[in-house]
């Protein structure tokens, strides 16, 4: 597939319909067609985040990898933590932040579990000395028809991966946060406006809204800043995996804008929150990044 050259004029991604296709689960960003875009050549790093630190979770492929390249454009060194299934696109993006100058570490695990986000903030420290944002990104989604489709080991691993995640790795990574750290968290809008076949992963989404507003109110005396930002379709392995080859082929289509995001179109929200020059005033906020949809707001 060609696209045209986004060197001048109106930026230009790729639209629907997409090629058909579907993955198993968890999805590998390597095997889909188009590739997500990442690079985001027109967006110039500034030392937004200058010899900081940040332990990403889902950072290998998607949006996960998309701000880990921002970051490190905005001279951040990364730890990614990814399932060792997705190895392949741990490595590529392990040398697309290398390749902006930085470091990034690589951390295979399950966020599910309690002690490895333990184990995988220790390593960040071990290696990088320090931690000053942490990015809640990982993400487990099933789509089912209805409520009596969901079995209960489904429910349970949707829960654990969206939002026992979440909690897990914000607690190891707090005693190690400073003033003016950032906790940036991903929700979704089916958090925001509910999907009748995404009832476990829209009530996790919902949930991480309100941690993510709640921790903010615990954590604004210490100088924590912790915000949350809520896509519309995106085009990551996420909705490959778990979508039939022919929705696949029209995920996004709906949307005002008429196609997905790109991964590179939604990174900058998180290098907007996570920097102090950008976000200092700004904290509990949900920034729904919809493709034009506003029913939400």
């Amino acid at each position: 597939m060609q696209f045209p050259s986004r060197s001048a004029g109106p930026q230009l991604e790729p639209k629907s319909p997409l090629p058909f296709q579907h993955q198993s689960r968890p999805g590998i960003e390597a095997k889909m067609e188009p590739r997500p875009r990442y690079e985001a050549p027109r967006y110039q790093g500034s030392e937004k985040l200058k010899d900081k630190v940040a332990l990403i979770t889902g950072g290998d492929s998607g949006i996960g990898r998309a701000v880990s390249v921002l970051y490190a454009r905005e001279s951040a060194d990364v730890a990614i933590i990814y399932l060792a299934e997705e190895q392949q696109d741990a490595e590529e993006t392990k040398a697309a932040v290398e390749n902006e100058g930085r470091h990034c570490m690589l951390i295979p695990g399950d966020v599910g579990d309690a002690a490895f986000c333990r184990r995988a903030v220790a390593q960040t420290l071990r290696k990088f000395g320090k931690l000053d944002i942490l990015v809640n990104n990982a993400a487990y989604q099933h789509r089912q028809e209805g409520l009596e489709d969901i079995s209960e080991e489904q429910w349970e691993k949707t829960f654990r991966t969206n939002i026992f995640g979440y909690f897990h790795m914000a607690k190891a990574a707090l005693p190690h946060l400073k003033p003016g750290s950032a906790i940036v968290n991903t929700s979704s809008e089916t958090g925001l406006e509910g999907n009748k076949h995404l009832l476990d992963y829209a009530a996790t989404k919902g949930a991480i809204n309100a941690f993510s507003k709640s921790l903010a109110q615990n954590l604004v005396g210490k100088g924590i800043r912790v915000n949350c930002v809520a896509p519309g379709p995106v085009w990551t392995p996420l909705n490959v995996a778990d979508k039939p080859a022919e929705e696949v082929g029209k995920h996004g289509q709906d949307s005002p804008i008429g196609r997905p995001a790109q991964p590179e179109e939604i990174a900058p929200a998180y290098v907007f929150f996570a920097s102090e020059a950008c976000s200092s005033y700004i904290t509990g906020e949900v920034l729904s990044i919809m493709g034009g949809e506003t029913t939400a707001a």
